[in-house]
């Protein structure tokens, strides 16, 4: 992001990206007045190297919350939604995540480090950003082409960075590389971490959290006056990570990808662009440690092929039209091969998806128009058609268990002879409308319909056995679930208000929103079960469509103290307050993060930056009573971190949770691992990280 538009919209990127909860706010506030389509909400300066860890870290940092998961694969929350209802593109390509508990998201494909720059709108996203979500766009982009002015290819920079976090005596590095001449461009980015499981406040260790991953992506791009190519390559591996909050772990992941970009210059200042987009997943989960141990090996493959057609048609009087075709295939098969000797997993292998297909076809078309220089609207609409299908299942076994009835026999039997295909037609409109009331106030609407239909597990997870079932689920509440195929798509209407007023020494805004959301993918209880030990029970749940409503507001203020031969100093205050329910007897809806207030004391000094943040939680006590949600204490926390930039070297120290405060993570689900070590202690929440020294190093040459 250019510095001008950076330091103009620093309050709107806050209110918009801060706690990802406010529809609509970052798109008329972001980009000039005619160009939207070009928004991009930086995360970090493009070309950064210096952030390092998972997205997570740099996401977290913007505000975006996340449901814990393993330490690459926590799944980002926005208006108090999370997984597929979140539209997530990592260089315009849409990734499936090939597993049944969510363990390869696609925030797991990118590192901090490779990450150019992020746009995050929640809500009221307009039609061309993407479709098939409720909760709003997260747009990751990583590898950008960057052209010379030479006429030979010539070295253009590289970067090498290291990391370590005492919690978990995490190691992290990075690198990159980059060439260039007026018409190629080379580019290399690679990231590598290996963590240990952290510890909490009280010193003990958060069992299960280690891990260990790498990343790489190449990029090489050609263009002349009018038109640019670029073919981008992309290879991940995680021979294993931990997942506290889920009953089976990560045990390999191999992710390997390719993208071909086309953009082209049409008369009129118009554009033309096309992605051809195609990734390929081989998952696998087990037990990896004595933190958890165990033995049952589950297999997956998935595959993503999509392209993408858009025009962009700017007219005379300033209007601009926005045109697309997207089409989008994932293909999925997940088996549990039997265990040898078994009577619970054999003498047949389990087969959860069999030739699973989810098939996506969508049109748009959105427009732009300038009513006055105060007055600006944007209006657009998006039709989808999306096909689910899956082939026959079976069991590990037909026959009766231990002389008890076979649950998952009977389900198979059933799902077999059960009609399959399913389509859905989905219909988006969004409005965006924005009144630039001075030079330093600005007042935004929006209005939007957005729709989602089933992903592939929703709806053909059949299994209705305690241990199949409890292994399908991403909510890390160690439930059980079944699908539904006879599931509907998710109809929210959103409306947003956003204010927002930038003077010389102050930054204010204000921001509301209001989702209704129709067959919103919620659960019934269907049975209960014990995992055994003085309080192992848990739900049977199945997938199911009801009625709900999520709303919320932010109060964001930045006031300058003063600045002089001293530095700039600058103080931050944030709240945040979300409310989740289901309509039909105002029950919470799971995972609704509680009141939340931030206040940072920050100090610049030429390449000298520091920052002292208190962050406080409330006490979570609105808890969905249907997956057996936990409540959580309030808390807080004090954090520091100090940068300091000469020439090309920049240094950082960090202290986290610098008094050492035991809290316990609100949208942290459970912790199985704990239960599996010492099933006395029941389904306690997971623990959040005790006091960590952080130390890196990054050199640019």
């Amino acid at each position: 992001m250019h510095n001008a538009l950076f330091l103009k919209n620093k309050l709107f990127i806050a209110l918009s990206v801060t706690l990802g909860a406010f529809p609509g706010i970052s798109l008329a506030m972001q980009a000039p007045l005619s160009d939207i389509e070009h928004l991009e909400v930086a995360g970090q300066r493009p070309g950064d190297h210096q952030q390092l860890g998972s997205a997570e870290r740099l996401l977290g940092k913007q505000g975006v919350d996340f449901s814990a998961a393993g330490g690459m694969a926590a799944l980002p929350v926005l208006n108090g939604m999370m997984g597929d209802r979140i539209k997530i593109l990592v260089d315009g390509a849409d990734v499936s995540a090939a597993c049944a508990n969510q363990m390869n998201p696609p925030l797991s494909y990118v590192s901090a480090s490779q990450i150019r720059s992020v746009s995050v709108v929640a809500g009221v996203s307009p039609v061309s950003l993407g479709g098939d979500n409720i909760a709003g766009v997260i747009k990751v982009s990583s590898l950008v082409p960057r052209f010379g002015q030479s006429d030979s290819v010539q070295w253009e920079q590289g970067s090498l960075s290291a990391g370590w976090r005492s919690i978990s005596h995490s190691q992290t590095y990075s690198a990159s590389a980059s060439a260039s001449s007026k018409d190629l461009s080379f580019e290399y980015r690679g990231a590598f971490e290996d963590a240990e499981s952290y510890r909490d406040g009280h010193g003990n260790r958060v069992t299960d959290t280690l891990f260990r991953a790498q990343n790489h992506s190449w990029l090489a791009a050609w263009q002349d006056e009018g038109q640019t190519l670029a073919l981008k390559l992309t290879h991940q591996y995680i021979p294993f990570e931990g997942f506290a909050n889920q009953y089976m772990d990560m045990t390999d992941n191999k992710g390997y990808g390719a993208q071909l970009n086309y953009d082209r210059k049409l008369a009129s200042e118009g554009e033309f662009s096309a992605q051809l987009n195609w990734h390929l997943v081989q998952h696998k989960m087990g037990f990896f440690s004595d933190e958890k141990p165990g033995k049952m090996p589950m297999e997956t493959e998935g595959s993503d092929y999509s392209y993408q057609l858009a025009w962009r048609l700017p007219e005379s009087d300033g209007d601009v039209w926005l045109w697309g075709h997207e089409f989008f295939n994932q293909r999925l098969d997940d088996t549990w091969p039997a265990v040898p000797g078994s009577m619970m997993m054999g003498p047949m292998d389990y087969v959860n998806i069999q030739d699973g297909l989810r098939r996506r076809v969508a049109l748009y078309g959105e427009w732009q128009h300038n009513f006055s220089p105060r007055w600006w609207l944007s209006s657009g609409v998006r039709f989808e058609y999306v096909t689910t299908n899956t082939g026959e299942v079976q069991p590990y076994s037909r026959m009766p268990v231990m002389g008890m009835p076979n649950p998952d026999a009977a389900a198979a039997s059933t799902f077999n002879s059960s009609y399959r295909k399913q389509s859905d037609a989905l219909l988006d409109a969004t409005v965006l409308a924005r009144y630039q009331g001075g030079d330093n106030w600005q007042l935004e609407l929006g209005l939007a319909r957005k729709n989602r239909a089933p992903n592939l597990y929703e709806r053909y997870s059949w299994g209705r056995g305690v241990m199949a079932s409890t292994m399908v689920g991403w909510f890390g509440d160690g439930n059980g679930y079944v699908g539904d195929i006879n599931l509907r798509p998710e109809t929210a209407h959103t409306l947003s208000l956003a204010y927002s007023y930038a003077g010389e020494d102050m930054q204010l805004g204000a921001a509301a929103w209001y989702s209704d959301i129709r067959d919103y993918i919620d659960v019934e209880v269907i049975g209960s079960f014990s995992r055994g030990g003085t309080d192992g029970s848990r739900n049977l749940l199945q997938f199911t469509n009801l009625d709900a409503r999520l709303y919320g507001a932010n109060l964001y203020v930045n006031y300058r103290l003063s600045e002089g031969q001293s530095g700039r100093w600058s103080v931050e205050a944030e709240a945040t307050a979300l409310r989740g329910e289901r309509k039909d007897g105002s029950e919470p809806l799971y995972q609704i993060k509680p009141l939340e207030t931030r206040l940072a004391l920050a100090h610049r000094l030429g390449d000298w930056q520091t920052a002292l943040e208190w962050q406080w939680v409330a006490t979570k006590d609105e808890v969905d009573s249907r997956r057996l949600e936990n409540t959580t204490d309030s808390y807080s926390l004090l954090n520091l971190e100090s940068r300091i930039t000469w020439q090309s070297l920049t240094l950082t120290l960090a202290l986290n949770n610098l008094l050492g405060h035991y809290y316990q993570l609100p949208l942290g689900g459970v912790s199985v691992a704990d239960y599996r070590n010492n099933k006395d202690a029941g389904f306690a929440p997971l623990a959040g990280a005790g006091r960590s020294l952080e130390l890196s190093a990054s050199y640019r040459f």
